[in-house]
């Protein structure tokens, strides 16, 4: 399918949504459709949040986050995520904050069909007395009392990867956060991916999605950026520097959303539009 008829037929206003990737294979260009789309009301999730998040948190997009660090990696804060925490701007926005560890065994719980996910976690911090969401059980074998975490089951589940084969496999390899676990707890999966093939190598150190969990492939080079994708490009570092002085004002972030995002008709465009704008 392509990006945009992708999204309008899979995700609508309200639903709980997961855009996973860690460090890499983060799935910008989906964000930035959703975006143009005008999704409203949205839960968003995702183990760590950072300037697709913010750009969407910005645009008014999402009403709550479940996540467990948010932030400009190597730069700082993320300044439309604390605008809407901090003044509701553009509206108020629900927390639901976890340790990197209480995320996965919150999607390891949906992707297994039970309803909460248990770890050992929480011990020595306040964060169970601000999270009304992280409870606890006793073991019944042992006695010990173990933290836990409600299953997580986005509506969608949206990741980026190197590639899928005719069948609608994909394949993603390189540095791995909880990309298997969210599709595997999805309702629905939806897949951008660099390359098409006919079929896939041997899965050698890669994980594999298979075709009967995935609902739409979409063939967006380059979906990732500014992030990177192991095997095809590096990460634009100076994307994430230059977000940082975007993103602090209200009004430079919204010119730079609408001459860049909404201004484009999709992803490649847009990667032209700031092309350009970099060169003037």
């Amino acid at each position: 399918m392509t990006l945009s008829d992708a999204l309008a037929h899979h995700v609508h206003d309200g639903n709980c949504v997961a855009l996973e990737g860690f460090t890499h294979l983060i799935p910008f260009a989906a964000g930035h459709e959703l975006i143009r789309q005008g999704r409203r009301d949205l839960h968003l999730v995702r183990m760590t949040p950072d300037l697709i998040y913010d750009q969407m948190i910005g645009m008014g997009c999402a009403r709550r986050l479940t996540f467990s660090w948010g932030g400009n990696p190597g730069v700082g804060s993320l300044h439309r995520l604390r605008d809407a925490i901090e003044h509701a701007w553009p509206h108020a926005l629900e927390l639901d904050e976890h340790s990197h560890a209480g995320m996965a065994a919150a999607y390891t719980a949906g992707a297994s069909g039970l309803p909460f996910g248990v770890l050992r976690g929480y011990q020595g911090c306040d964060l169970p007395q601000h999270n009304p969401r992280i409870a606890s059980v006793t073991c019944p074998y042992s006695g010990e009392r173990l933290a836990t975490v409600p299953a997580l089951r986005p509506d969608v589940t949206i990741l980026h990867a190197q590639v899928a084969d005719a069948q609608g496999n994909v394949s993603l390899h390189g540095i791995v956060g909880a990309q298997r676990e969210a599709a595997l707890a999805a309702r629905t999966v939806i897949v951008t991916v660099e390359q098409r093939v006919e079929s896939l190598p041997p899965a050698m150190n890669q994980i594999v999605l298979p075709h009967w969990i995935v609902n739409a492939i979409v063939h967006c080079p380059l979906g990732a950026w500014p992030s990177y994708a192991q095997g095809h490009y590096d990460r634009d570092n100076a994307f994430y520097l230059n977000w940082d002085a975007v993103s602090r004002d209200r009004q430079k972030f919204l010119r730079w959303m609408q001459d860049n995002i909404l201004s484009s008709a999709n992803h490649a465009e847009m990667m032209h539009r700031v092309a350009r704008e970099r060169a003037a």
